[in-house]
This record gives C-alpha cells, structure tokens and sequence, in this order.
C-alpha cells in the first residue's frame, strides 16, 4: 500500500446560494433552514445555513479525487457537525490518514474549516484504496 500514517490531501470550495438549492433539490431536503431566509431569520442561525450534509459531499471529494484517489470505496463515516455554514463561506475539506488497517482499508480523520479557521464538521472515515 502506498498510503502512509500522516498523509494528507484538501480541497477549497466557496457554498454559493445555487449549491444549497441544488442540493436542496437533488435530496429533496427543502428544510426552511436552508431555503426559506424569512423563516431562518428568527432561528438561532439568525439566517439561512447550508447542509450539513453539503460540507460531507466535500470530504467524499477529497476522498474520491485526491486521498486516496479515484477508485476508493467510501465504507463508511462518521461526522459531528459542530459549526453552521453559510452561504459565501469557504470550506476547506481535509482527510489524514490515522490507521492503515491489514494493507485493505484506511481509517481516515476527516474535518471541514470554514475561512476563519472555525471547524464544522469533524470525523472518522474508513475506506477501501484504490487496487494499485
């Protein structure tokens, strides 16, 4: 395996209001908390904040595209959202090797910042790598 304890790989991307709707559309989760800006206002967000699950389909990118590449089997995940994200934050999504488990799977720390440095979204991921 060519994967080592410590390797890391990210990925930027700013949340713009059409990849909320997109999504929004695409799951079917029209959630007034992320659609409805008059009803979010009176939240404790005080506005409208993207999916949670949104910030995840960042962390499967950087899975998938970069660490460990194309090919791998996303096995499974676990995630604790801990910050909202809005609409024009950069998310910066990063995996890091933490185990390498009997040469066929990786475990994998997995963590999402927005542009201030804030967390929002933190966990583990084990996957299947890509044959070499």
């Amino acid at each position: 395996m060519r994967f080592k304890v410590g390797d890391k790989a990210s990925m930027s991307k700013t949340v713009s209001e059409s990849d909320v709707y997109l999504f929004a559309g695409i799951t079917g989760d029209l959630n007034p908390a992320h659609v409805n800006e008059a009803w979010a206002k009176t939240t404790r967000f005080g506005g409208r904040i993207a999916h949670g699950m949104l910030t995840a389909g960042f962390i499967s990118a950087v899975l998938g595209m970069k660490l460990p590449g194309t090919g791998t089997i996303y096995m499974g995940q676990q995630l604790k959202f801990t910050a909202p994200v809005r609409i024009g934050d950069t998310i910066t999504a990063e995996v890091e090797v933490i185990e390498i488990i009997e040469n066929k799977r990786l475990r994998l720390k997995t963590t999402a910042t927005n542009q201030d440095g804030v967390v929002v979204t933190e966990g583990e991921a084990l996957v299947m790598p890509p044959r070499e």
